[in-house]
């Protein structure tokens, strides 16, 4: 009888206080986090500091010289083509370190950063600048701390902060908006600031940098109601996705013009990688429908066409057959992702193939060949990228499993043993011989240091619901941004149904009869069936093209499908 009620009670401290028996919350761990929390912060920053005393206001910092590199218009330019003249940087660092600096804590220094951008910064510059990055980096930055800034419990001294940032976006938004001026509505890949896009430019891109624009631009319409980002941003993902191949995949470069493909070979990694990302980061941050069915039938081909085992391979559009057998370090992002879609034992399996990567080099190299288990042979390098940290991070939230602890752990000695130097932090040229490079990137601060600080400590998160860009901004997630049915599509002719209990309002497209053909057969109303309807494939009217849409019910005209995705009689102006 004793043991039995000693059992009891063993239960319900169980139940009552978990973390007296749960060894992922045990003191122990409690303690290793907050010790692993202060380490990164101080990584953090040793950086900051560094770039701010010997880089700012140019782009990037070059630790071991303790120098600068106005990079913005080097980014994606392996050629080194059509470099600036007169560009002195945008303050590219400290525009990428305005989120990180909230997640920590520091108000104060954000403040005075956003103050600095808001008098100095100006993008009325002569220079080339990739789409894409521009997009992740500048764009996605000022967005996010434009948000922050506004956000009362960050204790911004009132009066100081006047919608300068988003002011600042709006006009790099207008900006871009050049670039999606072709017969595809695809954008081209670069855009110079001050004059647009230049005479003879490349017409090639890539599947990223024309498919991983909505969040940022879509949220830049949702701040400031100017609708034309958006569009632009969803018109183009919209073209991608109907470039997709009967197996719904997609490949890695494409031409802008003509909207044919230039490589087929595709994968989960670079030139791809955040189209995925960004498919299902915009439904939760949007809440449309077929942001989801597009990412559900990429999703699903991804696993049957690139997966083997915990690897995913490279395989060609358009038969499915598999390229290249390599691990990118790009791919690491994927196990994050996963882990938002809810498919965690997959997550979890691959993640642990990284983390054996990672362990064996010291860092994850930037190309590893899997069919020979060997590096590539050029491609040796560590740039301090962030992605195995930033799934290491949603994993942890997603399990609670004190092993993710462990990694991080890993991850942080790794960085503070082979790149940390007096200037900063250097990317690893050869990981082999861990030689450095004179070279610390903007994301060291925006991904790597923010999400190991995460890992360590999330209070920045309770009770509230973000998504995070591709570059580690994030971006609260908002019932007012989520569509709605808009009030033009809401019928005025509705049927009533009566059942045994009671009478329900149903739209007449939902039951498929035409109103004005209702009967009334004494015994309630007899609903007959519209010749002329034929109704549209989704039952919630949403759409992705016109041929989704059926013929309406009353006037049998055909209906077509909006910008804002729903089937209905749109008056083309």
């Amino acid at each position: 009888m004793l043991a039995c009620r000693f059992r009891t009670w063993v239960l319900l401290l169980l139940v009552i206080f978990p973390s007296l028996f749960d060894p992922s919350i045990s003191h122990f761990d409690s303690a290793k986090k907050k010790q692993m929390r202060e380490k990164v912060r101080k990584m953090f920053y040793h950086a900051y500091e560094n770039y701010m005393t010997h880089a700012f206001p140019h782009d990037e910092l070059k630790p071991l010289s303790r120098s600068f590199t106005d990079s913005l218009s080097e980014l994606g330019n392996l050629k080194l083509e059509h470099l600036p003249q007169n560009y002195n940087g945008t303050a590219l660092t400290l525009i990428e370190s305005l989120s990180s600096l909230v997640i920590l804590g520091n108000y104060t220094e954000f403040e005075r950063a956003v103050l600095w951008l808001s008098e100095n910064l100006t993008f009325d510059v002569d220079a080339r600048v990739n789409l894409f990055e521009c997009n992740i980096r500048v764009l996605g930055g000022l967005v996010s701390a434009h948000i922050l800034a506004t956000d009362s419990t960050n204790r911004l001294v009132q009066g100081s902060y006047k919608n300068q940032l988003l002011v600042l976006a709006e006009d790099l938004g207008r900006r871009f908006l050049p670039a999606f001026d072709t017969p595809t509505g695809l954008p081209y890949a670069w855009i110079n600031l001050k004059y647009g896009v230049m005479k003879n430019e490349t017409t090639e891109t890539s599947t990223s940098g024309c498919g991983s624009l909505i969040l940022e631009m879509g949220a830049l319409s949702r701040l400031t109601g100017d609708p034309r980002y958006e569009s632009a941003a969803l018109r183009a993902l919209r073209k991608l996705w109907s470039m997709r191949s009967s197996l719904n995949l997609l490949g890695t470069t494409l031409d802008v013009e003509t909207g044919e493909w230039i490589e087929h070979s595709s994968g989960i990694g670079a030139g791809v990688d955040s189209f995925y990302e960004y498919l299902f980061k915009a439904h939760i941050l949007f809440g449309k429908e077929d942001f989801w069915r597009m990412f559900r039938s990429a999703y699903l081909a991804v696993q049957k066409y690139f997966r083997h085992g915990p690897w995913y391979h490279e395989a060609d559009m358009r038969t499915g057959k598999a390229t290249y057998w390599q691990l990118t370090s790009l791919q690491a992002f994927w196990p994050g992702l996963q882990v938002l879609v809810g498919d965690i034992a997959a997550a979890n399996s691959s993640h642990r193939e990284f983390v054996h990567v990672w362990k064996k080099f010291g860092v994850l190299p930037e190309r590893y060949l899997l069919d020979h288990q060997m590096l590539h042979p050029t491609e040796k390098y560590y740039p301090l990228r962030p992605e195995l940290a930033e799934s290491t991070f949603y994993l942890y939230q997603a399990t609670k499993d004190p092993w993710y602890i462990e990694v991080g752990e890993t991850i942080v000695n790794s960085l503070n043993s082979y790149t940390k130097v007096e200037g900063g932090f250097a990317s690893i040229r050869d990981v082999t011989t861990m030689q450095t490079e004179d070279h610390m990137h903007s994301f060291f601060l925006a991904e790597t240091c923010k999400y190991l600080y995460l890992l360590f400590d999330d209070s920045f998160l309770v009770d509230r619901n973000y998504i995070f860009t591709t570059e580690g901004h994030p971006l609260p997630v908002l019932s007012a941004w989520h569509e709605r049915l808009p009030e033009i599509y809401i019928p005025s002719n509705w049927t009533h149904v009566k059942n045994e209990r009671q009478t329900k309002r149903s739209s007449a497209m939902s039951l498929q009869v035409c109103p004005a053909l209702s009967l009334n057969a004494g015994h309630g109303e007899q609903l007959v069936e519209s010749a002329c309807h034929v109704p549209d494939d989704q039952s919630d009217h949403k759409c992705f093209s016109d041929e989704e849409c059926g013929v309406d019910s009353t006037s049998c005209r055909r209906r077509s499908c909006s910008m804002a995705g729903y089937c209905g009689l749109w008056l083309v102006v």
